[in-house]
């Protein structure tokens, strides 16, 4: 055999495994007997496709575009601790049916190629547990029959209401009484928020419960009349957004994973909590929209928070995401304060989950930094490290550290932090609107930066830090957040702390300005578009600077802040006001101050300052 035929042979058995290579590389679902519009339940084949990429070792997972529907049945049943859930009570079993599940997989990216997973029943859609380096890129999800239901008050007459349903909201009238119901589920134990759409404002409302006492009578498929008493006059053209309080379950769960992305992905309408992020690192969200699908013509997309990262470290970037249409918040960031509940031994305690809807999950590990918090000054007087972690139930976990707890601690009061389960924040470039209460929560002692976001219309303050020790133990004092470049729009219609669209609000019950939870915000470049509500409420802050912000009054909503100054502190020192620009209109320039000094405000010519008596 020559030489050039030996050469040849060779190239083509190259070209031959090469081949084979990409074909391992890259699993498509439609080898497993998938394809789009079938209108069938694909949940075993998707779940042999996710196991195939794990035996193979497969880089991608390839969908065609597409509809692909899933039901519970077939669908993976796995026990998950999730933070901010549910209670014992609410919700005994902790068991979620999952449409996706990826365990313990590696170096995979999931191309969704415009594909859409319609999920029906009660589903959590995706979870990533113990994964790594996981992208998820191109998918769209949304539910059949979306828990949540709307209904569009059509007509107001002298003694009746003509509401009409939205086309996805099942419902009968049953001896005279309207049920909404979905595939396998029935609305029991419900939450109203009502939207104005001529104001483009969402408040909460007891409609659903008016209505739900009141006599119904089906007019035509999708208009139902109520017969009304005296006193019922809703406004017309609002519609009622309803939806179950228990989270049973949640949109997605990234449990106890590493370089995660979300990128390009659309989330029509999430059950229970949103995409739940709890004890992971490094997560990135890109281009997401938690949002109605556009043709939907639906309000709600959320039945409480879009976007919930719980005890994760490294960097979160939240990057150019869309967040319309959820119950709650649309980003909460935080750690998990468990108190103290016994003294076992001098480096050994017994703590708690003491707030309901957080438990059962481990948010201690051996090696980490924790800090041991004073309830009523939220301070973190000393550190340790772990030595051991134990559980001793749900809700009791016991841990040893590697010196003695000081002996200041007060049982059954202070807390334990987690500081290295803390991340660095980059919130940017996001829109937020059409939701009843705030736009981002973020508490982390590292660095955070929110900028050239667009909050518009939030109906609490549009960024609050909090902490607290004391309701919902979400963990900790900030220590450096920057907020510049963003545009509010008309935020705090609703309330939050002093009806401010900044809020700084830790739950400490003893305030002095010497003694301060949170250090080093700055409010730069920013442009407050509001009808005379309060930009700013800061508690128990040191290094606040407000600069170069811009102030335009608005004049489409009438509400009334619940006081006309501009600025609340109580508590607080070194405060820098520097160059507030007011346009036309704005006439409260007043600064009201509490337990703190005038000496610790340095403020612009024309400026007042009012001191609390």
């Amino acid at each position: 055999m020559s030489i050039e035929r030996i050469l040849l042979c060779l190239f083509f058995a190259f070209l031959v495994h090469l081949s084979k290579a990409q074909c391992t590389d890259t699993i498509y679902i439609s080898d497993f007997g998938l394809k789009p519009y079938s209108y069938e339940n694909s949940v075993a084949q998707l779940q042999a496709a996710i196991e195939a990429c794990k035996q193979k070792g497969a880089k991608v997972l390839s969908f065609s575009k597409g509809r692909y529907d899933i039901w519970p049945e077939g669908a993976v049943r796995k026990e998950f601790y999730i933070s901010n859930t549910s209670t014992e009570k609410e919700c005994p079993s902790k068991i979620k049916t999952i449409g996706l599940l990826f365990n313990k997989m590696r170096n995979l990216k999931v191309e969704g190629n415009g594909a859409l997973l319609m999920f029906h029943g009660k589903m959590t859609t995706i979870v990533l547990d113990s994964c790594q380096n996981v992208t998820l890129e191109g998918l769209s999800v949304d539910f059949e029959r979306p828990a949540g239901s709307e209904l569009h008050y059509e007509y107001v007459g002298e003694n009746y209401v003509d509401v009409s349903v939205h086309r996805d909201t099942k419902y009968e009238i049953v001896n005279g009484k309207l049920n909404l119901y979905g595939e396998g589920w029935k609305s029991n134990k419900n939450h109203c928020i009502e939207y104005d759409g001529q104001t483009e404002t969402c408040h909460y409302s007891q409609g659903w419960k008016v209505l739900s006492n009141l006599h119904a009578q089906e007019i035509v498929a999708g208009r139902v009349r109520f017969t009304t008493l005296p006193g019922f006059q809703p406004k017309q053209g609002n519609t009622l957004t309803i939806r179950d309080v228990i989270r049973d379950q949640v949109g997605m769960f990234i449990h106890r994973s590493k370089n995660v992305v979300l990128k390009d992905m659309r989330m029509h309408y999430m059950h229970g909590l949103g995409i739940i992020s709890q004890y992971s690192d490094n997560i990135t969200m890109c281009r997401v929209k938690c949002m109605p699908e556009p043709k939907s013509g639906r309000l709600l997309a959320a039945s409480a928070d879009m976007m919930h990262f719980s005890g994760c470290r490294g960097r979160l970037l939240i990057d150019s995401c869309y967040f319309a249409g959820a119950q709650d918040d649309a980003i909460n960031i935080h750690g998990t304060n468990l108190k103290v509940v016994e003294k076992v031994s001098s480096n050994t305690l017994n703590m708690r989950f003491s707030h309901g809807q957080s438990y059962g999950f481990q948010a201690y590990f051996t090696g980490d930094t924790v800090a041991f918090v004073k309830a009523t000054t939220m301070e973190r007087l000393s550190t340790a490290s772990v030595h051991s972690v134990k559980r001793l139930s749900d809700r009791i976990w016991q841990v040893k550290f590697d010196r003695e707890v000081p002996e200041w601690l007060e049982i059954n009061h202070d807390c334990v932090e987690n500081l290295t389960y803390t991340p660095s924040v980059e919130i940017r470039n996001n829109y937020f609107t059409r939701t009843s209460t705030r736009g981002t929560l973020v508490t982390t002692p590292r660095k955070v930066v929110i900028e050239k976001n667009t909050y518009y219309k939030v109906g609490m303050s549009a960024i609050l830090i909090e902490g607290d020790a004391e309701g919902w133990f979400e963990s900790g004092p900030v220590n450096d957040v920057l907020i510049r470049e963003n545009t509010f729009v008309d935020c705090a219609y609703n309330g939050g702390p002093g009806n401010a669209v900044i809020a700084i609000n830790p739950s400490n019950s003893v305030i002095n300005a010497n003694r301060p939870v949170h250090k080093n915000i700055r409010i730069e470049n920013n442009l407050f578009k509001s009808f005379n509500t309060p930009l700013l409420f800061a508690k128990s802050t040191e290094g606040i600077l407000f600069a170069n912000n811009t102030v335009e009054r608005t004049m489409q909503l009438r509400f009334s802040a619940k006081n006309d100054i501009m600025f609340y502190l109580n508590g607080c020192k070194d405060v820098t006001i520097w160059n507030v620009i007011c346009k036309e209109g704005v006439s409260n320039k007043e600064i009201y101050i509490d337990n703190m000094k005038r000496a610790y405000v340095k403020k612009p010519v024309g400026m007042n300052i009012r001191i609390a008596k």
